[in-house]
């Protein structure tokens, strides 16, 4: 037992590829609790970004900082009273918020934050993340349609033909990021989402500027159709809340409206994390290719514990800068205590086999970060399209691009 524990800590494949159905459960689990607390933290940012960016404080009162502000949401949204329209379908609208949470986790079951911290590898993985992700229109159908409510209603139509508008441009962004793995002396290409990094390796440049200008276009094309697809701001048409009230989740309240909350910022590090392994190289640190050698390997490796240490000494500034009164003492406290947490997990990643485990996970992490972060960005600055310029953008705009970007990248591939 104890052998088959230990056995897949030296191996060099995926728990799903290894057949080791022990570490593909913990991997399961450490993904649910790892997009648990990211989707915690994303609401904690959001708002303290858009705050700092709108010359506001933001979230101060809960905690050092505002820190505990998303978890007493939580405790509210969990005890809060929760509503069924009386003309409801019962059975649909308590399905509809599980039919997208799920689809959103699902997705994570190819992502592969590692070249072997996956829960598995499929040969068809890009296939697999699309086609999921692409399902959860289904239950913003059903939330609008169950709610027997007009709002709801036109607010799931708006969603449905938003969502199938983009991924079609989507969609053509994504073959040319894989017509792009082919160019080997086996002259086939992979869809399997560890293979696509691993091409980006082999062939010495990640594909944002494969065929200049061609690769970075292709990835503009998703960048703007990930946006789109997930429902946020400048297209975040379908929770119009000037026309639309809160859209297709109108009527839900409580704990299921949450779970449309937990399924948004789920679905958004999902979109980011196949931007990132398509385009960005996924886990591959920069300069993976020029900057070689023992020594540089090392000065990467010790990034992620710095890049920790650096976000605790930030933490202690906090606490020196607290005003000195009793009032901000537990204030104070909480922000050095949460300091020395992220100290702890720095020099945590300075010990050798951690150090080596997990930098893949780091650069991996930060690249879907810096995609979150755009997203916060786009809603500080953007204004909200009307829904004819929304459609205007995906059909006349970014389809005929996508097929234009598809057709050259063949072209110069087969060239």
């Amino acid at each position: 037992m104890l052998d088959y524990i230990t056995s897949y800590l030296r191996s060099d494949t995926t728990p799903g590829q290894a057949g080791n159905i022990l570490w593909a459960v913990v991997y399961i689990f450490l993904i649910f609790a790892g997009l648990s607390v990211a989707v915690i933290a994303m609401n904690w940012l959001e708002r303290k970004i858009l705050a700092h960016m709108q010359v506001r404080l933001g979230p101060m009162r809960v905690g050092p900082h505002g820190l505990l502000q998303p978890i007493a949401d939580a405790l509210k949204l969990l005890i809060k009273e929760d509503i069924m329209p009386a003309e409801a379908d019962k059975f649909v609208f308590w399905m509809a918020p599980l039919v997208v949470v799920m689809t959103a986790f699902t997705v994570f079951v190819v992502v592969p934050f590692g070249a072997t911290h996956a829960v598995t590898d499929m040969n068809i993985g890009i296939l697999f993340m699309v086609g999921v992700s692409s399902l959860s229109v289904l239950g913003i159908v059903m939330a609008g349609w169950a709610s027997n409510s007009h709002y709801p209603l036109i607010g799931a139509l708006r969603s449905s033909a938003q969502m199938v508008s983009y991924e079609i441009a989507m969609g053509l962004a994504v073959v040319s990021a894989i017509l792009m793995t082919s160019l080997n002396s086996a002259g086939t290409g992979t869809l399997s989402m560890i293979g696509i990094v691993q091409a980006q390796q082999a062939q010495h440049v990640w594909f944002v500027f494969k065929f200049f200008p061609l690769g970075m276009i292709a990835f503009f094309i998703f960048a703007i159709a990930m946006v789109a697809e997930t429902n946020r701001a400048p297209f975040d048409l379908p929770e119009a809340e000037s026309e639309l009230t809160a859209g297709f989740h109108t009527e839900y309240s409580g704990f299921r409206w949450s779970l449309f909350f937990l399924a948004e910022y789920s679905a958004m590090i999902a979109v980011s994390s196949i931007a990132v392994t398509l385009w960005l190289g996924g886990w591959l640190r920069p300069f993976s290719n020029s900057l070689t050698g023992d020594t540089w390997e090392m000065v990467f490796s010790l990034i992620p514990g710095l890049s920790f240490l650096a976000f605790a000494a930030m933490c202690f500034l906090g606490v020196f800068r607290m005003p000195k009164h009793r009032a901000f003492r537990m204030q104070t406290m909480g922000l050095a205590g949460f300091g020395v947490l992220l100290g702890g997990i720095g020099l945590l990643l300075f010990v050798p086999p951690v150090r080596y485990r997990v930098q893949d996970i780091f650069w991996f992490s930060a690249k879907v970060a810096i995609s979150m972060y755009m997203y916060i960005w786009y809603r500080g600055t953007f204004p909200r399209y009307r829904f004819d310029q929304l459609m205007k953008v995906g059909w006349k705009v970014l389809l005929p691009l996508g097929i234009g970007v598809l057709v050259l990248t063949a072209g110069v591939g087969v060239l």
